[in-house]
């Protein structure tokens, strides 16, 4: 198991960015296990628990498209530093992947950036070609220059007042290089009260001072009234957001080829000595009404059965010990209630041939 650090720290990121893929495990087959000391199984065992929480995301055809979309705004925003960049903002409900294809697209362009002019800057400082940060439900104007300048490890992050912080994130950002400026979680910000306003008017000022594209992501904007700004009716012209920022929403899977193609993925994923291909794609149908088609549901309940198929010894995954993994609230709601509607459907369903001929039946 990895140690672990912080994407919102120039090292984390630095180290998200530089770690190589993930080996996968060896599949063994029941016999070579067994044939492992105690030792040797833990460790294995170990290794494949390690691999499936994180055998990498799949390119899932609502990540491609926004990941598109993504690289034309940021590629088309090479205006001179006195010109305001567009933003893009990933909007959607929760569990769809939001924060993972942001962060995947910051890090291949960390990559290419990289590799393209190298760790220093023509001034000798040190390039960091994206910063990330993520917002909290008391965040202020001073919290978030803070939290830019934490991200550096500005010796002056934990001093100062907001129009100081503010000042040395500036110079970190312009010092460093930076193109790509991340923020995460900005459905917190509340733009009815004074510090919303004043984080939200910050933002805009960042894009205007800076020669950075600015990647935001939360959930629910658009129904949050995110991009009027906290304005309504004829007000709400005046909200620069609106105009500014291009919103990408990731929407959640249909039960359909796309969803089966998505299992079958991560079907391939999947090391356990009793595994057969094509085992996890016949739970295609049950995985989507357990799940509702969010993709986040859909991995933590595969990731726990594989947890218990291990610790069991089953080393498969079956539809009842599928039954016994619980995963979020949400979703798990919804399964009680379908399983209560088929409930009371099936109560409703004539049984006898006296019953079937009162419903119209031969």
């Amino acid at each position: 198991m990895s140690s672990g650090y912080s994407l919102s720290r120039k090292d984390g990121w630095q180290r998200f960015c530089d770690t190589p893929p993930r080996v996968r495990p060896e599949t063994m087959s029941t016999k070579s296990l067994a044939a492992l000391g105690e030792d040797a199984r833990e460790d294995y065992n170990d290794s494949r628990l390690d691999w499936h929480a994180n055998f990498g995301t799949i390119a899932t055809p609502q990540l491609s498209a926004v990941r598109e979309q993504l690289e034309l705004i940021v590629d088309s925003n090479r205006q001179d530093s006195d010109r305001v960049r567009g933003a893009a903002v990933i909007d959607g409900l929760p569990g769809l992947g939001k924060t993972t294809v942001v962060n995947l697209f910051g890090r291949d362009y960390h990559r290419r950036a990289m590799r393209r002019h190298g760790p220093v800057t023509e001034a000798g400082d040190e390039h960091i070609p994206v910063f990330r940060v993520g917002l909290t439900s008391h965040t202020t104007l001073r919290e978030l220059n803070h939290r830019i300048c934490q991200f550096y490890a500005h010796p002056g992050a934990d001093r100062g007042n907001a129009a100081q912080l503010g000042t040395f994130a500036l110079d970190c950002v312009l010092s460093c290089s930076t193109r790509i400026g991340i923020i995460d979680d900005v459905h917190f910000i509340d733009q009815r009260s004074k510090d919303g306003l004043a984080v939200s008017n910050h933002l805009k000022w960042l894009a205007n001072e800076l020669p950075v594209t600015f990647i935001y992501a939360g959930v629910g904007l658009a129904e949050r009234r995110f991009f009027e700004e906290g304005l309504s009716g004829r007000s709400s012209a005046l909200a620069q957001s609106g105009r500014r920022w291009t919103r990408l929403e990731v929407g959640f899977f249909g039960h359909d080829a796309h969803w089966t193609a998505l299992i079958k993925a991560i079907d391939k994923q999947l090391v356990l000595s009793r595994w057969r291909p094509g085992q996890l794609t016949r739970h295609a149908e049950y995985l989507f009404t357990r799940t509702g088609g969010h993709i986040g549901s859909l991995m933590t309940l595969v990731n726990r059965a594989t947890v218990k198929a291990i610790r069991a010894g089953a080393e498969a995954i079956t539809r009842d010990l599928l039954d016994t993994v619980p995963i979020d609230e949400t979703a798990e709601k919804a399964r009680r209630g379908n399983e209560a509607a088929y409930r009371q459907q099936q109560r409703r369903k004539p049984t006898g041939p006296s019953e079937q001929r009162k419903a119209g039946r031969p």
